[in-house]
């Protein structure tokens, strides 16, 4: 409980620090509309607005986020709807020295998901949730980085066959689910790089982004690399 000197101090110090924010915030700001207008060039149009804006960066936050979010929504979409309409090809364009499409892609993917595993480790340990690490050395960073642009590349050979080769399935559920996952991970990828170079951005959007690129890109090697191991019959390699 504050007694009664107490609040009327803390209600000194608050109006005191408030009065002197808002004078000095206010007379810089008057200062410099004055002398906008009466600069070379100057005038009405050509300084900005007598207008207030309270808090800019919230008001701008919402368009901005949105737009983030709808252009990982506009690209997975976009993916689904070409391999749906697309007519597939129903051939490899290659098959990096291995015997079959199939074959090539649950191994890439399989070292892309090895990666994303990599970065989603230093990732944890840069923002000192890895138990027993302690704090990241310097060139944990680089390696974050690395380890992710390197796994991104790896599913774009994969990916590129399951459009245009396969083009998305509905069979079944494990095939449907593993088109939707694949789509939603360069989805969510075009949103998390797009929210890394868009200031004014929530805390919480890069980790949820990027927790997102992770499990979709889990759930695409779910339901197709580690379906395709448990096969009995098919040449591995």
């Amino acid at each position: 409980m504050w007694c009664g000197r107490g609040r009327a101090s803390a209600w000194n110090y608050a109006s005191g620090y408030l009065s002197g924010y808002l004078s000095g915030y206010v007379s810089g700001y008057l200062l410099g509309y004055v002398s906008c207008l009466h600069s070379p060039g100057g005038g009405r149009d050509a300084c900005p607005a007598m207008t207030t804006s309270a808090a800019p960066a919230r008001t701008s936050q919402a368009p901005l986020l949105a737009g983030v979010l709808l252009l990982g929504a506009a690209v997975a979409l976009s993916l689904g709807v070409y391999a749906k309409v697309h007519q597939p090809a129903g051939r490899p364009l290659f098959t990096l020295g291995f015997s079959g499409m199939l074959q090539m892609k649950v191994w890439v993917s399989t070292l892309a998901v090895v990666f994303v595993l990599g970065q989603l480790v230093t990732a944890l340990w840069m923002w000192g949730r890895l138990p027993g690490a302690g704090s990241a050395p310097p060139w944990v960073t680089p390696v974050h980085r690395w380890s992710g642009t390197v796994g991104f590349v790896l599913t774009l050979p994969v990916a590129f066959h399951c459009i245009w080769a396969l083009g998305f399935g509905t069979t079944d559920a494990r095939v449907l689910a593993h088109g939707v996952a694949g789509c939603l991970f360069y989805g969510a990828y075009a949103a998390k790089m797009l929210g890394l170079r868009v200031r004014g951005m929530p805390g919480w959007l890069l980790p949820v982004l990027g927790g997102s690129v992770f499990a979709a890109l889990i759930v695409a090697w779910l339901t197709s690399a580690l379906w395709f191991f448990t096969r009995s019959g098919v040449p591995l390699t």
